[in-house]
């Protein structure tokens, strides 16, 4: 009875000995392997915006160099509708590069169906923006711009913790972050670096290359007689009739076609400055004498942009002419260039020649801003 117990006893040890055996190469397994841990080589190049002479030097900033691998996961992130809460809308769809980086509506629609309040704005040369983006200036920064589309209920309707948690689980993006931004685990992505890398991508949209840059500053042909008269109309103010002249150089001034400032330019006739339906620049610093004034945006590719202003009421430029010509309503804080002047049609047809000039057909089909999935 005794030897019986003890052989059982021994049996029961080979089998658990046996078993530890089997279990041991999955417990004790050599290396372990961490799913937080991104498998890429971290070997960013360096990306300098190549700038024409004419142009300011860009902006950028001392915590956002621009990297060719930077700028290669914001085109990706710029493009893709993972940004968006069910999958169907991305940056780029109401940034069309087509249309200079606009949607071609009057207001631009979300995912949710829900038309926002503003026409999208052209992404061009916003390397030489200081001055604020979007049409109130309530972000400083590129950086600080990108961020909000994907909250807004209007636009993406997506939170960012949502959004990183996508990317995280991307057979792609988590080796894309380590190129650009040299973090080691998955648990490192975050809004901030995408947002980085979109802004990396949105300053590499440079448009320099349109005729007028060609005739004016590369001095290769010749205006054409409509368009050298439209220029004249455009910039030149003589001493006999600056009181009856367009004077779009004062707000559409420099070789960027704009200065990025804001302006009310007499869109809307109100009692009162508390009376804009869209307060805009007001909206933001809380001065009433800021209601009603809007970013100019760049004529840069401006025949591509209709429908025009902030609420895209107007659809084509000889609207928009002839809005400026009625010398805008005399509200209190209205451009004091806004003042009335007259043009014949053929000044008219002039002008939109000029601002024809303008189109920057190399910009619109540049494969490099394209979607590259």
């Amino acid at each position: 009875m005794k030897m019986k117990i003890c052989s059982t006893a021994l049996l029961v040890i080979l089998l658990g000995f046996s078993a530890c055996q089997e279990d041991d190469p999955i417990v004790g397994c050599d290396p372990c392997i961490d799913e937080d841990i991104i498998n890429a080589a971290y070997a960013p190049q360096p990306y300098e915006l190549e700038v024409p002479e004419w142009f300011p030097r860009p902006v950028i900033p001392e915590d956002n160099p621009m990297t060719v691998e930077g700028i290669a996961l914001g085109r990706h992130l710029f493009f893709d509708p993972i940004l968006s809460s069910d999958s169907t809308q991305s940056c780029a769809t109401c940034h069309d590069p087509q249309l200079s980086f606009t949607d071609g509506n009057k207001v631009s629609r979300g995912v949710l169906g829900i038309d926002g309040r503003r026409s999208s704005m052209a992404i061009v040369n916003m390397a030489f923006n200081t001055k604020g983006f979007f049409w109130d200036g309530r972000a400083a920064t590129l950086e600080a711009q990108a961020l909000l589309p994907v909250e807004d209920h209007t636009e993406l309707n997506e939170n960012w913790e949502n959004v990183v948690e996508k990317l995280k689980r991307h057979k792609e993006y988590p080796a894309m972050f380590r190129q650009a931004f040299g973090i080691e685990k998955k648990s490192e992505m975050t809004k901030e670096l995408a947002v980085k890398a979109i802004a990396q991508f949105e300053r590499t949209l440079l448009s320099y290359r349109s005729r007028f840059d060609q005739v004016v500053w590369e001095q290769q042909g010749w205006p054409t007689d409509a368009e050298q008269r439209g220029r004249d109309l455009f910039f030149v103010e003589f001493a006999n009739n600056s009181l009856d002249h367009p004077g779009c150089s004062h707000c559409h001034g420099s070789a960027l076609f704009t200065e990025n400032n804001y302006f009310n330019n007499g869109l809307d006739s109100v009692a009162t400055l508390s009376d804009f339906a869209d307060y805009g620049l007001g909206e933001v610093t809380n001065n009433l004498y800021d209601n009603g004034k809007f970013r100019a945006p760049t004529l840069r590719n401006i025949a591509l942009t209709a429908p025009y202003m902030h609420d895209g009421r107007f659809n084509t430029l000889g609207e928009v002419l002839d809005h400026y010509a009625t010398g805008g309503h005399g509200v209190a804080n209205e451009d004091a260039n806004i003042q009335p002047f007259t043009l014949t049609e053929q000044q008219k047809q002039d002008l939109i020649a000029f601002l024809n000039m303008l189109t920057d057909t190399t910009f619109v089909n540049n494969p490099a801003f394209r979607n590259p999935f």
